[in-house]
């Protein structure tokens, strides 16, 4: 009895990955940042759809709050082109990011999830938030 279990528990520890969206275009980066709400550089964040750009990630990331108390985090980087064919994707309206290159649409408030055939959702960030503390992380 004791052999399954310990074969369920090596398969299940080499199964698991820092990285959920297995996208061969963009690379894995270290992100670790730190926002405060009550700094005014992030006064948009203190309302539902509000969102900030923050240096960090492939090409930098948006910060954008939905409903209430969720945060979301997303890299600028265009999900289903190469790193270096196109420039930051741009936030419409403020409730898209779109690739520059070819108009490709992602809902910020879906979870990056992409609004045509693209294969990735926008790249995404955990945020985690203590208090007026916002931590942005790929841990």
């Amino acid at each position: 009895m004791k052999t399954p279990i310990f074969i369920l528990l090596i398969f299940v520890a080499l199964s698991c990955s820092n990285s959920d969206d297995n996208n061969p275009n963009l690379p894995d980066v270290a992100v670790n940042k730190t926002l405060y709400l009550n700094n005014p550089s992030n006064n948009n964040l203190l309302f539902a759809g509000g969102y900030v750009e923050i240096n960090g990630g492939i090409k930098g990331i948006v910060v954008y709050r939905g409903n209430n108390d969720t945060f979301y985090a997303y890299d600028l980087a265009c999900p289903h082109l190469a790193v270096d064919s196109c420039d930051k994707m741009i936030i419409e309206d403020g409730i898209f990011l779109v690739c520059t290159c070819d108009n490709t649409k992602f809902a910020l408030a879906l979870g990056g999830a992409p609004q045509s055939d693209t294969k990735y959702a926008a790249k995404a960030y955990n945020v985690i938030q203590e208090g007026k503390k916002l931590i942005i992380t790929n841990y």
